[in-house]
């Protein structure tokens, strides 16, 4: 009742060439806060109304570098989480700078990660765990009439919102139906635009390399579902006795943890190969296989390893051996395939 009619006002704001008096996004939130107040979506209940309410004040950030120096020796067990997730940042903020380029809009690489570098430092020393990165959907964005000013207003309002303690009440009053619809509208227009900004010939490299982030989906539900169940507590924490269960009711859960594990670098990886593939660059996909298999063998792909209600990277030597001898041998393969094909025929 909420979400299906925000997202047609939606879909009809930034699709059709009709152009309102108020942008459609906004339009579209006011109607789903309108709908969800009728349809009792809205909780309004008045305790939680008084403590988001007693929230609201001028909260003034302050450094965190004395907690940081002394929780300096548990940062090492978390290290593991740490590196894999620095560097699917910066490629994550990479991608974006090219979905920008893409879209018309050429910025600066060196000064870009610089800049978010730095924000992820200072947030950092003010007590944040979140990284800072360089926000996707650019062309989205553009599309629905962003410019420069937007990425100002919209910093400025978040840190309003935050130092002022409005989050409790926007929650209360915004539900996520309301707003969900745009975040769609953003994910459509980049899976729009890898098949749009690619030659026409790339576009199974293009749905090849949405595989592994389709799987990571797939095993965050499917570890979500878990923890509903029971697995996933203390009194019965996540383990290798999942899988055999799972796999009986042909729910290879294994091979879907193993994918969603570095899931951005393996859809650079097989997405590259099979552009190389395409294009008869039979070398060049070798060296993607072969990349694939040393990542594989230290575990930054695919390599994984429960934990009491998840399941996370796996750094080590030799931790991803099975993934590494596969990508070796598609290595070999297509090495085998090149030589072949640079080798003159003898005529008889």
């Amino acid at each position: 009742m909420v979400g299906l009619p925000v997202l047609a006002v939606i879909l009809l704001g930034y699709y059709s060439p009709e152009r309102w008096v108020l942008p459609a996004g906004l339009v579209a939130v006011l109607l789903g806060i309108l709908l969800a107040g009728a349809s009792g979506l809205i909780d309004l209940d008045p305790a939680t109304w008084r403590a988001n309410a007693g929230v609201i004040g001028l909260h003034a950030p302050q450094l965190e570098l004395a907690a940081l120096w002394q929780g300096r020796g548990e940062l090492l067990p978390w290290l593991g989480v740490i590196v894999p997730m620095g560097l699917f940042n910066v490629i994550g903020s990479l991608q974006n700078l090219e979905s920008a380029a893409a879209a018309g809009d050429v910025y600066p690489v060196r000064s870009s990660l610089l800049i978010n570098g730095v924000g992820t430092l200072a947030a950092a020393a003010l007590g944040s765990c979140f990284p800072t990165t360089i926000y996707i959907g650019h062309p989205g964005w553009k599309a629905m009439g962003a410019r420069i000013g937007y990425s100002w207003l919209n910093g400025v309002v978040m840190a309003l919102a935050c130092l002022l303690g409005l989050f409790g009440l926007v929650g209360q009053l915004v539900p996520i139906e309301a707003g969900m619809a745009i975040v769609l509208y953003i994910g459509l227009v980049i899976a729009a635009q890898a098949f749009q900004a690619t030659p026409p010939q790339h576009a199974p490299a293009v749905a090849l390399g949405m595989l592994p982030g389709l799987a990571g989906w797939g095993a965050l539900m499917l570890k979500a579902g878990l923890r509903v169940g029971a697995p996933g507590n203390p009194a019965q924490p996540f383990g290798p006795a999942l899988l055999e269960p799972l796999a009986r009711a042909d729910v290879w859960a294994a091979g879907a943890f193993a994918l969603e594990q570095g899931q951005i670098i393996t859809a650079m990886l097989l997405a590259g190969l099979l552009v190389y593939l395409i294009e008869a660059r039979l070398l060049a996909a070798a060296a993607c296989a072969a990349l694939a298999a040393l990542l594989s063998w230290f575990g930054v792909i695919h390599a994984w390893q429960f934990t009491g209600a998840d399941t996370v990277l796996r750094l080590g030597w030799g931790v991803g051996r099975p993934w590494a001898i596969g990508y070796g041998m598609v290595a070999a393969i297509l090495l085998t395939a090149a030589l072949a094909r640079r080798r003159p025929h003898v005529r008889s």
